[in-house]
This record gives structure tokens, C-alpha cells and sequence, in this order.
């Protein structure tokens, strides 16, 4: 049956593309999250993915606005439902994604990063700071990402929740020129009426714009929503217009400074409705509303920033009521956490200098303020007249790469640790240092994060400085989390030889206190490449990595023991033994097997005495446990247990049945020593206890006749034919056939 094209469908031909990249994309992201990177169904699938996207994309940028169980283009759907279609909305939905933009020709690497991400669990992604943010670290531009939940802002909401999705995700995304629809409006007109709940509202959006960097398109997004409630209002509840306009400038109160400023760029501009939203919100912010927005800003940045200097003089241009209003903020942030400092009054003057006297000419002096006036006017006819060839264009470009970007973000940053000498402004830089380098561990970077980490890591160690050592140690305990711990773990599957030792190098760089993190999440690991790469990271440390693994012993998480016990036996040598012998009782059983393998393996004669004492003198448990994993003992490495066994344990009494699993043992594993250690067995008893001695020498003579090889045999030969009456009975009775008679 054919398909018939409707105004809300797309075309045939555009249909089948979008329908073939869903199963692909879909396919693809399968593949990613059950191989491994090097599986050959990786390979193909990405290429695939590659074909079919590059097609679809083929006339410019494909622009796939994401449902809640659908994918459109421009609006328009599938004329039929298609379960490749849905099941890719549903996963792209459940990470909040809103639209994907995928420029042409998008290659294997990009695609595999953003299949990683969303392959992910959401929860994870989110406490990285949510998806947009997540893929803004993966210098990944040909596939654009903008992200939005709504479900907070429409909190609640049963019947007109889906409708409310598909009306601000399909409209409020798209550009200036959609309008928001009456259903949308007013559900938004509801959010509006509640002041608090437009708060959280316009927060929303902000956090967006952190996460995506976006900030012009997030605050082009707010003014968007606030011109279309307020010309609703205006048509539809005019009485109605005051309460709204005051709960927007209630709202405008928890701003960024450069949403703020954003937002005023916008003054003076009227919609087709004649409304002037920004100039009615800067009209009627009252001076509590300015107060409370210049206190969050402090509190948030710690401190007065350039931008909130800028938006407060444009907020407030006359400078006696700008005084008298960071007076009114100063007993805010006195209540926040900042106010608890010790140096809370110098920061606070460090505020009042910024707030009440900043002006450009401070920085910038009037010859080269009107050579920057004079280079925006330039600016613009360079790229009206656009006369450069291609490839300089090409070359210019490859100067504003994300990795370009990042490479010059990290020189700054150093450049900034290295020169500022204000210990409190570098202890605010921290800050920044901070995020970026768990940015760059999230995107694999670890030899950037390392150059980073040092500086901090030196201060904080050697600093002579009291405020700056004690900002560079607070700053390394922020870095050194779970959250990049595991995030270090999850690199290292995938990591060449190269980039492994970058990363065995940043986490030297941050020094001891990443030895028990590293450790924990070695104790819930499950894939062997990164155990292994884990383990060889502790053993790196050294000494201070032994101490954590003695550390470790103590936790009441088995787990964590277990690890504790295959650390100590990784780090090898007597030293070790003390902590193994102290866990041959542990209430867990795989700790004490764990325990008895360790000392075993380190297999000096103190280990083996180590044993033996447990042996003899441990608890019955201990015994048993002992015995028990003696039994299961199948390599040569236990040969020399077995050997000091037959030695040095008494064959009498309790231990006897030790001594008779030592005997078999040897005769299972054989070779010179255990022919060795069997003759004494053979030729050990007491004329007292004849019983026990023929179990005993009988035991020895079927171990030896077990083994069967050249010296084996001429030991029982000997024995036959030298050795006692009681011998020489046992011998003969395990003697091959050809020398038994």
C-alpha cells in the first residue's frame, strides 16, 4: 500500500533516510555497548552509520527535532509508525536531548564518542553535569546536541504533558520566527502565575546555558517564552499583567550576570505586540529584586566578577543607589557560607571597590578603546567582502578547533597560576582549575590534566604561602572524587600503551591520597583489562601503595577486603605477610581463601612458616581452611609448599592428614624435589606406631610409583632392596610389575 504524503509528513525519499539513520544510529550504539572497541561489529556498524547519515545530511544539516517516542524534521514525522524511529527517540529522550544536528560527513570517531554517551546510564550522564555538557568536552562539532527538559518546568502535569513536550520542544527550539502555540502558552501562563515556579523555571534555562555554553541561544530561548506569556496575557487576561510582569522580575533575580546581560541587550526591542519585555522587567526590578541578584552572583562566583559589574551598571546607573544596594546585599552573603570566612571582610571590600567604582577605563585606556570600536567596524567588512581564499579560510579555522580551544585554555590557565600573585584571587582561580580539569579527565586528556593538576599539587605541598597552600590542597581534595576516579577507570579499557602512561602520570600527580579511591574502585571492577591496569597503577605507588592495601584490610566490605589481599599479594615479599596472616580468620570465606593463595604465592620459607604456624596453632577454621585450598593446589609454584610440608610438619596427630595431602600432592605434581621430600616420607616412622608409619610409608611408595620416572623408581628400587622389612613390604607392594620380582 503506498504511503500518502500529508502536510505533516515528510516525503518519501526524506522518510526512508530518517528511518534508515534510526536503525543504523540504533544498531550502532549496540554494537558500542556490547564489544569492545577493536570488535569488528563496531568497525562495520559505524561505518554503516556513516553512509546512511552522510546521505541524509547530504543537502546541508539535518536538523531532528526528539520527542517523547518520535523523531521529526522541520515538524513533520513518518506517515507510519517505524520501531527503529521510536526506540532511538526513546533512548535520545531519556538523556534530554531536544534536538541533534549532524553535519555532513560526520566521521567513524565522533559518531562512536556519541554513541559512548548515550549508551551510557542517564543518571550517570547527569551527574556529570547532563548531556550537553558531557558532549561540549568531546571536540566532537559536526554533531550538535541541545538539550532540554521541560519535564521539571511542566512538573506534574497529566493530560497536557505529552502535548506540552511536542508544542515548546518542536516551537521554542527552532528560532525567533516560531511562535509558542495557546496550548503551550498556557502552560507556561500556569508556571508564570506562580513566582517560585518560574524561578525554577528561568534557573532551568540556566543551567542549560551553562552546560552548553550557549548562553546568547538559552537567553534568545527565555525571551522567546516571556514576549509570548506576556502578549497572551495582554490578549487574553489583561488584569492580569502586573502580578505576571512582577513575578518575571522576582525571577530575574537568580540570573546569571551573562544572562542578564543578554537579556539586556534586548532593551528598547519590542515584539509585533508592542510589548518591550526587558525594558518593563528593568523598569520594575525593584531594589530588594537588584539586592538579591547581585548577593546570589556574589555568593555563586565568590566574589564580583567583571560581568556583574557590567550588568549591575546597566541594571542601575546612578552610582549612590548602586552604593545603597550592595549595602542591602552585604548582609545576604554575611548569612551565606562565604560570610564564615576569615577573610569574609576583605572580600567584601574587594565587592564594594568592584560594584561601585568599575568603569572600562580602569583597563582599557581611550586610544584602545576606540582601536576595539574601530576593529568591530573592520571586522564586519572583512566578512562583508569574505575575499580570502579557501584554503586560508581552512587554515584560520583550524586555529578555533575544540582542541585548539581547549590547548590555549589550558596555556591561559597555567599562565594564571604561574603570575597572579593576590593569594585570594588565585585561590578563586582554583575554582576554575578545577572544572577544567575534570573536563578534561572526562574527555580522556590526561596528559593536559596532569600539566594542570601540578601546580596545585605543588602548592599545596610546598607552598609558602598560607592562603594559597590551603586553596591548593582544598582544590586537589575536589579533584580526587569518586566521580573522576571512575571516570579515570572507565579510559582505561580503552586506552593505548601511550595514553595509559599519561594516565599513570596524572594520577602520580595527584599524588597518595588517589591510592584508596583508586583501590575502591578496583574492589567493584569486573573487567579484567581494567583491573589490570588498576593494579598496575597502585603498584606504581610504591610503599604508600602497600600502606592504603594494609589500610584496606580493615573494611567491613568484603569486597574491599578481597582486594586488600590481592593487592598485598600483587606487592609481594615477606613484608606483606604480617596483614595476609591476620585475614587466614576472617569471617569472609573468599578473604581467607584469597589470604591463603597470597602467602602462597609470595613462597618464601617465612611464608610457608607463616602457614605452618596457622597450622599448628591457628584456630580449627583456619585449619580447615588451610587444608581445604592445599587440596586445590594444581601447579609446580606448589611444589615447595608440599616439599616444606613433609619437612617441617609433624606427621603426627591433628596434622597427620596435612602431611598425608602434602604426600599426594607431590605424587600429582612430581619432579626432582617432590622425589626428593617423598623419600624422606618413605623411610620417616616409628617402630612404636606401626599402623600410622605403614599408612604413612605407603602413601610415600604410591606417590613415588605415581610420578614413575627414572629417580623415582630407583628410590624404590633402593628401598626394596636396603631399606627395612617394613619398607621393603610397602615397597613391593607399589614396585612396577617389572621390578617387583
Amino acid at each position: 500500500m503506498t504511503e500518502v504524503e500529508t502536510a505533516d509528513t515528510l516525503p518519501a525519499d526524506m522518510a526512508a533516510r530518517l528511518a534508515d539513520f534510526a536503525r543504523a544510529c540504533k544498531a550502532a550504539a549496540r554494537a558500542v555497548a556490547l564489544y569492545p572497541p577493536e570488535h569488528p561489529a563496531i568497525r562495520a556498524s559505524l561505518a554503516r552509520l556513516c553512509d546512511v547519515s552522510a546521505d541524509a545530511a547530504r543537502l546541508g544539516p539535518l536538523r531532528i527535532a526528539v520527542l517523547p517516542d518520535n523523531l521529526v524534521i522541520d515538524g513533520r514525522g513518518l506517515a507510519r509508525p517505524d520501531a527503529g524511529v521510536t526506540e532511538l527517540a526513546v533512548l535520545l529522550h531519556d538523556h534530554l536531548i531536544g534536538q541533534l544536528t549532524i553535519e555532513p560527513g560526520v566521521e567513524a570517531d565522533s559518531w562512536r564518542k556519541f554513541l559512548q554517551f548515550i549508551s551510557s546510564a542517564p543518571e550517570e550522564i547527569r551527574r556529570q553535569g547532563g548531556i550537553a555538557r558531557v558532549w561540549a568536552t568531546a571536540a566532537a562539532r559536526a554533531i550538535e546536541i541541545v538539550e532540554i527538559d521541560y519535564a521539571q518546568v511542566l512538573r506534574e502535569r497529566e493530560a497536557g504533558e505529552a502535548a506540552s513536550w511536542e508544542g515548546i520542544i518542536g516551537n521554542c527550539l527552532q528560532g525567533e520566527a516560531i511562535d509558542l502555540d495557546d496550548r503551550t502558552l498556557r502552560a507556561l501562563l500556569e508556571i508564570a502565575g506562580d513566582a517560585s515556579r518560574l524561578a525554577e523555571f528561568t534557573a532551568r534555562l540556566q543551567e542549560r546555558a551553562v552546560a552548553t555554553g550557549n548562553v546568547g541561544a538559552q537567553a534568545a530561548a527565555l525571551l522567546r517564552v516571556l514576549r509570548g506569556i506576556l502578549s497572551f496575557v495582554a490578549r487574553n487576561q489583561p488584569d492580569r499583567m502586573d502580578a505576571i510582569v512582577g513575578n518575571i522580575t522576582t525571577a530575574a533575580a537568580r540570573l546569571s550576570p551573562d544572562m542578564m546581560l543578554e537579556l539586556l541587550g534586548a532593551r528598547n526591542q519590542a515584539d509585533a505586540g508592542g510589548i518591550d519585555v526587558v525594558g518593563a522587567l528593568v523598569t520594575r526590578m525593584s531594589d530588594p529584586n537588584i539586592a538579591q541578584f547581585v548577593a546570589r552572583s556574589v555568593i555563586n562566583d565568590r566574589g564580583a566578577t567583571a560581568r556583574l559589574s557590567e550588568a549591575f551598571q546597566a541594571l542601575v546607573p546612578e552610582l549612590d543607589r548602586r552604593r545603597r544596594l550592595v549595602r542591602m546585599a552585604e548582609p545576604v552573603v554575611a548569612e551565606s557560607a562565604i560570610g564564615h570566612e576569615t577573610d569574609f571582610e576583605r572580600l567584601w571590600k574587594r565587592v564594594e571597590e568592584m560594584l561601585t567604582s568599575y568603569a572600562d577605563e580602569a583597563y582599557v585606556s581611550k586610544d584602545y578603546g576606540r582601536e576595539l570600536t574601530a576593529a568591530r567596524a573592520q571586522a564586519l567588512e572583512v566578512e562583508r567582502v569574505s575575499d580570502d581564499p579557501p584554503e586560508r579560510v581552512a587554515s584560520w579555522l583550524t586555529t578555533v578547533t575544540d582542541a585548539a580551544l581547549r590547548s590555549l585554555d589550558l596555556r591561559l590557565l597555567l599562565d594564571l597560576l604561574a603570575v597572579e600573585s593576590d593569594p585570594f584571587r588565585w585561590r578563586d582561580l582554583t575554582n576554575v582549575v578545577v572544572t577544567h580539569v575534570n573536563d578534561l579527565v572526562l574527555v580522556g586528556d590526561f596528559e593536559a590534566a596532569s600539566q594542570l593538576a601540578a601546580p596545585l599539587a605543588e602548592e599545596a605541598a610546598s607552598g609558602t604561602k598560607p592562603v594559597r597552600r590551603t586553596a591548593a590542597a582544598a582544590a586537589m581534595e575536589q579533584i580526587i572524587t569518586s566521580q573522576l576516579i571512575s571516570q579515570t577507570a572507565s579510559h582505561l579499557q580503552t586506552l593505548n600503551d601511550e595514553d595509559f602512561q599519561q594516565a599513570k602520570t596524572f594520577c602520580h600527580t595527584l599524588g597518595p591520597a588517589v591510592i584508596k579511591p583508586l583501590a575502591e574502585v578496583l574492589a567493584m571492577e569486573d573487567r579484567a583489562r581494567v583491573r589490570q591496569r588498576l593494579t598496575e597503577l597502585l603498584l606504581s605507588f610504591g610503599a604508600m601503595g602497600r600502606q592504603s592495601a594494609e589500610q584496606l584490610r580493615h573494611s567491613p566490605n568484603p569486597s574491599v577486603r578481597r582486594t586488600a589481599v590481592y593487592l598485598l599479594r600483587e606487592f609481594g615479599g615477606d613484608e606483606a605477610l604480617p596483614e595476609l596472616e591476620s585475614l587466614l580468620d576472617d569471617a569472609e570465606p573468599h578473604v581467607r581463601r584469597e589470604a591463603i593463595r597470597g602467602i602462597f604465592r609470595i613462597g618464601t620459607d617465612r611464608a610457608y612458616e607463616v602457614l605452618h604456624k596457622a597450622l599448628t596453632s591457628g584456630t580449627s577454621r583456619s585449619r580447615e581452611n588451610i587444608m581445604r585450598e592445599m587440596g586445590s593446589f594444581r601447579d609446580e609454584r606448589a611444589i615447595p609448599l608440599f616439599c616444606y610440608i613433609i619437612g617441617h610438619v609433624d606427621h603426627r596427630g591433628r596434622l597427620q592428614e596435612v602431611y598425608l595431602r602434602a604426600i599426594t600432592a607431590l605424587g600429582t605434581l612430581g619432579g626432582p624435589e617432590a622425589v626428593q621430600a617423598l623419600k624422606t616420607a618413605l623411610y620417616r616412622g616409628e617402630w612404636w606406631a606401626p599402623a600410622r608409619t605403614a599408612t604413612l610409608r605407603g602413601a610415600a611408595a604410591e606417590a613415588l610409583a605415581k610420578i614413575g620416572t627414572p629417580d623415582a623408581v630407583v628410590v624404590l628400587a633402593e628401598a626394596l632392596e636396603r631399606g627395612s622389612r617394613g619398607i621393603s613390604r610397602v615397597v613391593r607392594a607399589h614396585l612396577p610389575t617389572s621390578l617387583a620380582g
